[in-house]
């Protein structure tokens, strides 16, 4: 459809008619004199009237602009003066140019003209404000009141010089605030307990006090839980409770430190075991479920972690409170028996299995993954160990098994591991549980059927969704769950004299030849293993070292620094291939000084810092090296640092040993 034409007639403005009057009168002056005066005058007298008029209407308009000008700056002085929030106008050095009424009021000062404002309101960082030259926010407390506090730079030109002047404008939220945190106090918080080994506690307890300890708990909680922290508890079987609180009574606990685990553990009725709690907290979560799932997961990582501790779990991250009992030794091998039954059962089921431990595999991981071979090959199954490279810390080991025809291409490499490996191939992980520790990770994304055994306290990352899972964090090593599963399928299982030798080697490594976490089951495996066959010198020759480690060794001990007459620590310049063998050794040896109760020794390989942690049980050294990503056991714990000096990692495990002796001090 065609648009319309659309005319549009523009007339010229008023002098054009002027000038065309003028050049008519001018053309008839020519034709007739006196006519042409005539309207010669009469357009002298048209241009006269013209400019008079033009003239008046322009000062007409200008006093106009004036009286609203006037008006309008009356108006914003007004509307300034009584604007609903504090408002101030500040030179640069911070000297109050200006302020409103509700400034005043806010202030309660009638002489405030001149006066810097760091005076009244400390916290005001102008400077920084210059420098940004623009519009800032920042949160300051004055008089009881919470203020957000918007920099405003404005530029005023007077006289040809532009002067720069701060405008502050304090916008009151301490009633958002107060009823924001009133919201957060009373969000709920779930709290699931757990006693730790309640029957071998009581056990441990004359028969006429077992009921005593149950009644001193009890009495406990509800001092604690619903007369302090005003929450309800329900006791939901002879060991558990349920504790139902709100965020206020969480912080308290959490300021505190979980002080009830210090007066649980101070429970005295003749039992020769502590008594100890795990506890499990949710919280943060949008509905009661969701605080459960999370308090479940919390007291799941508590237990896994040895217990008498405290795991707080939110949306987004782990608090850890406690955690300085050493995990209690069960007597009944039950679980263990179970777990062997459920094992054969899945290998037998399957025509594919790999074996890996963890990253620079110690005597522990290669022992225990040799015991786990011998276990598929007596059920009529090919295995294989994933291992890429090989430390001084299992060479002799793996040179030994590489000699035999029994071990035949026992060993492959992660690249083939990954090309064979699919959905129905079985992954055991030994002597970790943490994915990215793993020899191979990407073998955990592949398989659908993961086993883990493991006897490190459990870290936030674990491997999930696992088939079967073997965790015992009270027990000395891997190699001895691996030899209490060997022993409870013994008339299936056949177990070469070298695998028995790796296992007590294992055994022998993690518990320092029977010095440290060792329980009445770890002599029970050795004994075993010595039984079908290990000989412990032939065991004893594959922890020989050359002399460069003995050197090494030495010039950590000679420049070791000694903390508070308590802690140990150094680091090794000498970077050698097996430094995290050398560091480990020169750790245990520090622990021979009097008075000595933890050492932390730090040595590096290409990329990596490797830090090996000991101690007596006094320190748990375990907490200390999760801050830095590592782990392990409350006595035996190390870490492992990517892309940092050796110099930055020395100064932050310096840091973390003062903040652990600040902690313990207040």
């Amino acid at each position: 459809m065609r648009n319309k034409p659309n005319f549009k007639i523009n007339m010229p403005e008023i002098n054009a008619y002027i000038l065309i009057i003028g050049i008519m009168s001018i053309m008839l002056l020519a034709y007739n004199l006196y006519l042409g005066g005539l309207f010669f005058f009469g357009f002298i007298y048209i241009v006269f009237h013209n400019w008079r008029i033009a003239n008046f209407r322009k000062k007409e308009w200008n006093k106009y602009i004036q009286n609203l000008s006037l008006d309008m700056d009356e108006t914003t002085k007004k509307a300034i003066m009584n604007l609903p929030i504090p408002l101030c106008i500040l030179e640069f050095d911070g000297n109050i140019n200006w302020y409103n009424n509700k400034f005043y009021e806010m202030t309660g000062s009638p002489d405030l003209l001149g006066e810097n404002i760091d005076n009244i309101i400390q916290n005001l960082d102008l400077r920084k404000v210059l420098n940004e030259n623009k519009e800032m926010y920042t949160d300051v407390e004055y008089k009881n009141r919470k203020y957000t506090v918007v920099y405003n730079v404005i530029k005023n030109e007077q006289n040809n010089k532009a002067k720069y002047l701060m405008m502050l404008y304090w916008l009151d939220k301490t009633e958002y605030l107060d009823l924001r945190q009133r919201y957060e106090d009373n969000k709920n918080a779930i709290m699931l307990i757990q006693v730790d080994g309640y029957d071998e506690v009581l056990k441990s307890a004359p028969e006429e006090k077992r009921s005593l300890i149950t009644v001193e708990l009890e009495r406990i909680f509800a001092a604690v839980f619903e007369n302090e922290l005003k929450g309800a508890i329900k006791k939901t079987s002879q060991d558990k409770y349920v504790f139902f609180t709100r965020e206020k009574e969480l912080r308290k606990l959490q300021e505190n430190k979980f002080a009830i685990l210090d007066t649980i553990r101070n429970i005295n009725c003749e039992n020769t075991l502590p008594v100890t709690i795990s506890i499990g907290v949710g919280r943060d979560g949008d509905s009661l479920y969701e605080d459960l799932q999370r308090a479940n997961g919390a007291l799941d990582l508590a237990l896994g972690r040895g217990g008498d501790q405290a795991v707080v779990k939110t949306k987004d991250k782990f608090e850890f409170y406690g955690g300085k009992s050493k995990a209690v030794e069960k007597t009944t091998k039950v679980k263990s028996r179970l777990i062997g039954y459920a094992l054969k059962e899945v290998i037998s089921q399957s025509n594919n299995i790999y074996i890996m431990g963890h990253k620079y595999p110690d005597l522990d991981a290669m022992g225990a993954a040799v015991g786990i071979f011998d276990i598929c090959k007596s059920c009529g199954k090919s295995a294989h160990i994933v291992l890429d490279d090989v430390n001084d810390s299992i060479e002799e080991f793996v040179k030994r098994v590489k000699k035999q025809e029994y071990y035949k291409g026992v060993f492959v490499t992660c690249e083939d591991a990954i090309k064979n490996c699919n959905k129905d191939t079985v992954v055991i992980v030994v002597d970790t549980h943490r994915p990215s520790y793993t020899e191979c990770q990407e073998l955990l994304n592949i398989a659908k059927k993961v086993i883990v055994i493991d006897h490190h306290r459990r870290g936030v990352e674990f491997i999930k969704d696992t088939v079967l899972l073997f965790h015992e964090i009270y027990v000395s090593s891997t190699c001895e769950m691996v030899t209490e599963l060997i022993q409870y399928l013994e008339e299936d299982v056949k177990i070469n004299k070298l695998t028995a030798e790796g296992l007590l080697a294992g055994i022998n490594l993690d518990t320092k030849f029977f010095a440290f976490k060792t329980g009445v089951r770890t002599f029970e495996a050795a004994s075993y293993l010595k039984k079908i066959g290990a000989d412990t010198v032939e065991t004893k020759m594959l922890f020989k070292s050359n002399v460069e480690d003995f050197i090494a060794r030495a010039d950590i001990i000679k420049n070791t620094k000694i903390i508070n007459k308590r802690i140990c620590i150094a680091y090794s310049e000498s970077e050698i291939s097996n430094i995290n063998v050398v560091i480990a050794k020169a750790a245990d040896e520090l622990l021979n000084i009097k008075n000595v109760e933890a050492s932390f020794i730090l040595g590096h390989k290409n990329d990596t810092v490797f830090i090996s942690a000991r101690s007596l049980g006094q320190i748990n050294v375990h907490v200390l090296m999760e801050k830095l990503g590592g782990g392990g056991h409350i006595d035996i714990a190390g870490a492992q640092l990517k892309n940092v000096t050796l110099n930055q990692a020395y100064k932050q495990v310096h840091q973390i040993i003062e903040e652990y002796l600040e902690e313990e001090n207040q």
